[in-house]
């Protein structure tokens, strides 16, 4: 691979390896396992293996790598694990590296499946987890300290939209040697650089950008080689939570048309939220690309554009966010996000419905918040289709 290849030839190219065939798509290799050539072979694999050498598909398999080496370039790091599911790269990542003891400060703005490996599962086994109001940087000075071993945060938070600063926070987290791992999810690869920014370990949901057509679940732990291959592979080699090679196969198919697709998504979502600023029926329109939002110039430092996800809170609460998600007409309901259609959810009943009243109103998930993912049909449709609706309310 050429250093001097840019983003979008990077994602067709990086990473392939191609059989004696000589194929143009990469192959899937459809096999849980692989012959030696002797028993010396074999024994001598098991100590250490080579970069194309595998021993069974829950360790590695050849389509597998070449999604993991792409998406590496991609983000400038030094490696990468795919897994089964976005939640198991979060929980992989977090349970490869803790132990009974650990203190972990994470921010408080997290998808409902986080909140419980951070609040349930971690605590379960004596893991101290401390959460801040992630935006707050003395709050995260005041929680960090010497010994915490990780800090925990979505770079842009699900559904309300927080962005939280990712160099800053980092400085703070390695002046007492702490990992920074971060959920760059809604970010998506095409706008954030977090290693460059400071961020140790990048965690993806691939069923979401990367993907970005609704066919499959993924995710992937990026990071450096030593805490891939040494902390992460054998936690998840043993636990079972690697991605199929028939999945590394889409997420790669993926790859190849994200940065088209996310660009024309953010256009979209920034039209959209432009046209719905002060709108009688919203309480607020939530966009981290538009100049109302609070952290708008740390969004243009950090991301360069908002992103493909917008929340609206509508006025009159969950009976009129209802009115207002059934009167959609190309707008879908559902719980997923940055797919090539458009998406949207009621956090508070949905993804986050798990959680108590009180808790949701600290993060700020009213009744009336509903969040659009934004696809990639034209966006004078995408606004028109949002205004009849405000009108149904």
């Amino acid at each position: 691979m050429s250093d001097n290849w840019n983003t979008r030839t990077r994602l067709v190219h990086s990473g392939t390896t191609r059989s004696q065939y000589n194929e143009v798509s990469e192959a899937i290799y459809l096999t849980q396992g692989f012959v030696y050539e002797s028993a010396e072979q074999a024994e001598a694999r098991f100590i250490e293996s080579g970069p194309d050498e595998f021993i069974y598909a829950r360790y590695g398999n050849p389509t597998v790598a070449m999604f993991e080496r792409r998406i590496a370039a991609l983000e400038g790091a030094e490696d990468a694990f795919a897994t089964a599911s976005g939640m198991a790269a979060v929980s992989g990542a977090l349970m490869a590296m803790l132990r009974a003891g650990d203190h972990v400060v994470a921010a408080r703005a997290l998808f409902g499946s986080c909140l419980y490996v951070l609040e349930e599962i971690l605590t379960r086994y004596g893991v101290e987890v401390t959460f801040v109001d992630g935006t707050d940087l003395a709050a995260w000075q005041a929680a960090i300290r010497p010994g915490t071993k990780a800090v925990f945060f979505e770079t842009v938070a699900n559904p309300t939209l927080e962005v939280i600063d990712i160099e800053a926070v980092s400085k703070i987290a390695h002046a007492v040697g702490a990992t920074v791992v971060v959920d760059n999810v809604f970010a998506t690869p095409v706008f954030s650089n977090a290693i460059a920014q400071g961020a140790d370990v990048v965690i993806y949901s691939a069923t979401k950008h990367i993907d970005g057509q609704g066919r499959a679940l993924g995710g992937v732990i990026i990071a450096t080689k030593d805490f891939i291959r040494g902390t992460v592979e054998p936690y998840m080699k043993h636990t079972g939570g690697s991605m199929s090679p028939f999945t590394a196969w889409i997420m790669l198919k993926g790859l190849e048309t994200i940065d088209l697709r996310v660009r024309a998504q953010a256009a979209s979502a920034l039209a959209i939220s432009e046209a719905l600023q002060g709108h009688a029926k919203l309480n607020r329109a939530i966009y981290p690309g538009h100049p109302s939002h609070a952290q708008y110039d740390l969004v243009k430092r950090q991301m360069g554009k908002g992103g493909t996800v917008l929340s609206l809170d509508i006025t009159g609460g969950q009976a009129a966010a209802f009115r207002f998600l059934n009167a959609l007409k190309i707008v879908l309901i559902s719980n997923n996000l940055g797919d090539a259609k458009s998406i949207i959810t009621h956090p508070a009943t949905t993804t986050h419905q798990r959680l108590s009243d009180t808790q949701r109103a600290a993060l700020g998930i009213t009744p009336g918040l509903v969040r659009l993912s934004v696809g990639i049909e034209d966006g004078e449709d995408l606004i028109n289709d949002v205004m009849q609706a405000l009108d149904a309310v």
